[in-house]
């Protein structure tokens, strides 16, 4: 099997990306924050399970939920994602400024997460 076919047969297998909310740019993500980002994504994207210090669980939001955990320039940035048979759901894109995730982002992710199933059903 040449490259060309094996990197389009792997790139037919990964799970898209659906973005409910946010989105990754510069600002607020600095280029090296955007790389990592990028990198960690795609890494979802083709199966890989991510553990800490890069990923946590959320279950305070949903079954599998998790938050990309990005370290910036003077700022730590959050992806809240949900990890779907069939894609990786992008919840939420913020910047956290306090050990907890505040309780509107719960909120608004679950709102999100609900009105999604409700439209995907």
């Amino acid at each position: 099997m040449s490259n060309l076919t094996y990197n389009a047969y792997v790139a037919a297998m990964d799970k898209p990306l659906v973005w409910l909310r946010g989105e990754v740019r510069t600002p607020p993500f600095s280029q090296a924050a955007r790389v990592e980002a990028g990198v960690l994504l795609r890494q979802l994207q083709g199966g890989a399970k991510l553990g800490l210090p890069h990923s946590r669980p959320m279950p305070g939001i949903g079954a599998r939920c998790h938050e990309l955990r990005i370290v910036d320039e003077g700022a730590t940035l959050r992806i809240i994602y949900r990890l779907d048979d069939d894609a990786v759901v992008i919840i939420d894109v913020f910047s956290k400024k306090s050990r907890q995730t505040p309780v509107q982002v719960i909120v608004v992710c679950r709102r999100r997460l609900r009105q999604y199933d409700e439209l995907t059903l």
